[in-house]
């Protein structure tokens, strides 16, 4: 494996999808030639000038991009720096997760795949796989933690709409992880015609590097963004949420290499870091293999993989994407964490004075914000991540 020092190319993993020593393809070997035809033509698929003419016209006018850079004139003031939004809310189907699935559907259609199967936690994955599938006319089943259907109701509701299978999955924390295990186990009963979407910079090479270049659109257009608004390309600070770290890496993408911008990544910590119920991974994890990939994992002294907890579904995983592990390790980025309480705080403050309703996930990285120490010199990109209209439920128990 190729190891990197804390100054190399944070954006290219090696040859085998190692990031320092987190990456690789752990898989069993019914899908080995799935992963291996990925592997092998993903770059060369994704670098075609009439695939990435089809990409960046359906980023343009079905996603709606680019997505606005917003200056919080309010949150800056009260902070007291200078606080950008980059609006990823505001894409179709309300988060990030398109920009993905439009490059996954895409590529599959160019494997001549039949069928998408995805795993979803919030449910924004699962809505934005089941509309590229119905904007191409292909398959989709996603499989769904039997909790977070329920707590997640009006995505559940959305994918069906879309002509999705969503099938829950029944064992474990009925959360994102159990819903990864089972989606995994269906691409390995049908590896031929199927192809798997996955949601976040997770699972064997060359998952994390492809959904890390499909995202690294919201750092390109920061980065343009923010020249026009203030002369410079590059902020002081890149502020996400992370679960397995989809919305990060994009928003990270285009300043990995820039080292004088601030990383900063936001975990879920529960009612805790240490209560017992957290999903805060590089707080509490250590090396080990998980969907695929070797990474930090929250798990007991005999690998057996902990059960996370997050008041939101998206930050509910018991593992990082392997880019965020080496980035925490190299301390490239700085990880910090915010608990169930703070994140609710955050969401109705954020709502309250900037009219801006953020997803759950998303409020866990404002809530760190005040905590910063910030100088009225600082420029500060915050990635909003997604709507919270999917929340609704949840926040009502609050209101």
């Amino acid at each position: 494996m190729q190891l990197f020092s804390t100054n190399s190319d944070y954006q290219n993993p090696s040859a085998e999808g190692y990031y320092g020593e987190f990456g690789g393809a752990y898989i069993p070997e019914m899908l080995y030639g799935n992963v291996e035809t990925l592997r092998t033509q993903y770059l060369q698929i994704m670098q075609d000038p009439i695939f990435q003419a089809e990409f960046q016209q359906l980023l343009k006018d079905y996603v709606g991009r680019p997505t606005p850079l917003f200056l919080a004139e309010r949150l800056s003031k009260e902070i007291g720096a200078t606080i950008y939004l980059k609006r990823e809310d505001l894409c179709h189907t309300g988060a990030h997760k398109i920009n993905n699935t439009i490059g996954q559907i895409l590529l599959a259609q160019r494997l001549g795949k039949k069928k998408i199967i995805a795993e979803t936690g919030a449910g924004q994955h699962g809505v934005a796989t089941a509309t590229v599938c119905a904007l191409k006319g292909m398959e989709c089943v996603v499989y769904m933690g039997e909790k977070d259907i329920e707590r997640q109701a009006p995505n559940v509701a959305r994918m069906k709409m879309l002509g999705a299978t969503v099938i829950p999955a029944i064992s474990g924390s009925k959360t994102l992880k159990d819903a990864t295990n089972e989606a995994i186990r269906a691409w390995i009963n049908e590896p031929n015609d199927t192809h798997y979407i996955i949601g976040s910079v997770v699972g064997p090479h060359p998952y994390p590097d492809m959904v890390a270049r499909f995202q690294s659109v919201i750092s390109e257009e920061i980065r343009k963004q923010l020249k026009e608004k203030t002369g410079t390309e590059l902020p002081t600070h890149v502020v996400a949420c992370v679960g397995g770290g989809s919305n990060a890496a994009g928003a990270f993408y285009h300043f990995l290499n820039e080292p004088s911008v601030e990383l900063l990544a936001v975990e879920a910590a529960g009612h805790g870091v240490h209560s017992g119920l957290s999903a805060a991974t590089t707080q509490l994890g250590t090396h080990g293999i998980l969907h695929g990939s070797k990474s930090i994992v929250m798990q007991t002294s005999d690998g057996q993989v902990v059960e996370p907890h997050s008041i939101s579904a998206g930050l509910d995983y018991p593992g990082i994407g392997p880019l965020h592990a080496f980035l925490y390790e190299s301390k490239r980025g700085t990880f910090l964490s915010a608990t169930d309480e703070e994140a609710l705080a955050s969401a109705f403050h954020l709502s309250k004075i900037e009219g801006i309703i953020p997803a759950l996930e998303t409020a866990h990285a404002f809530s760190v914000l005040p905590k910063l120490n910030l100088k009225p010199t600082d420029v500060v990109v915050v990635c909003l991540s997604g709507r919270g209209d999917k929340d609704l439920a949840t926040y009502m128990q609050y209101l």
